[in-house]
């Protein structure tokens, strides 16, 4: 038998090629249109935000259930001793309570790590694991790096709206308001604690995307980048933008650039710009 597997959720952003090259096992979240409901990784980033700007009402999201962790976790202990499963901030999602609800079936098997983030900054810890994995590291020295590692990720990112946070009840309706009004592009920083801080404003989104740039590098005096990381939702040729400048401020190549998918893709619409870096 393999000695461990690894599991995250679909808001871990990772692209098929590296869930195959990492042997990385993602459970999906749920985005709901009506009556239509979608697995996560079901829809294309075309499809889903051409239904988002046809759609009158905001999808609703879903986590994955107890039963559904439990049905992958049962398979993947045929093959496996133990397995490491990392999962979106709890703060943000039901998504760790349920695979916790799962977890009880199986006892000192599962590891479960809350992993106070989102997307990018997700699948740069699965990334970290799977490294370890290949290393030959024991579950107890790779849950102790995960800690660490997740100390030396920052993830940012901005929006070309705030309408979607808004409408998902993220943020207070007055700040909605008078971010539309204004024009405000923030720049949202996924805290220690595991939720969404605004970390900066700014008045147009070039200027978001440099102050993103600058955000990076106030936050990271000091210690040597080793993984860059870097996404967008309907928005190519500005991610591009934002890829190009980070990699020039820290002569560092982007290890992933990929699309957000579609359950993060609800709350923050079209126009999402982020990455995120790891640190030494």
């Amino acid at each position: 038998m393999k000695r461990i597997a690894l599991v995250t959720d679909s808001t871990a952003d990772l692209t098929q090629e590296m869930k195959e090259e990492c042997d990385i096992h993602t459970i999906p979240l749920k985005v709901r249109f009506g009556e239509r409901e979608y697995s996560d990784e079901e829809l294309t980033s075309e499809e889903f935000y051409r239904l988002l700007a046809e759609e009158q009402e905001l999808p609703k999201t879903s986590q994955p259930s107890p039963e559904e962790f439990g049905g992958l976790y049962s398979k993947l202990l045929e093959e496996y001793q133990e397995i490491i499963s990392v999962h979106i901030s709890s703060a943000l999602s039901g998504t760790f309570n349920a695979a916790y609800l799962a977890k009880e079936k199986f006892k000192e098997k599962i590891h479960l790590v809350d992993s106070k983030t989102i997307s990018l900054g997700m699948g740069l810890m699965m990334m970290e694991a799977a490294a370890s994995i290949k290393e030959g590291r024991d579950s107890a020295w790779i849950l102790d790096n995960l800690v660490k590692a997740r100390k030396n990720i920052e993830t940012l990112f901005t929006l070309n709206t705030l309408e979607y946070l808004q409408k998902g009840g993220r943020i207070g309706k007055v700040q909605g308001f008078m971010g539309s009004l204004l024009n405000i592009k923030p720049i949202i920083r996924v805290g220690d604690d595991g939720i969404y801080h605004t970390y900066a404003k700014a008045h147009s989104q070039k200027k978001a995307l440099d102050s993103v740039v600058q955000a990076f590098l106030d936050l990271t005096k000091g210690r040597k980048p080793v993984r860059l990381a870097v996404a967008h939702g309907a928005a190519e040729q500005v991610s591009l933008y934002l890829k190009e400048a980070l990699e020039n401020a820290f002569q560092l190549q982007t290890t992933v650039f990929t699309h957000v998918g579609s359950v993060i893709g609800v709350h923050t619409g079209p126009g999402t710009v982020g990455a995120a870096i790891q640190f030494e």
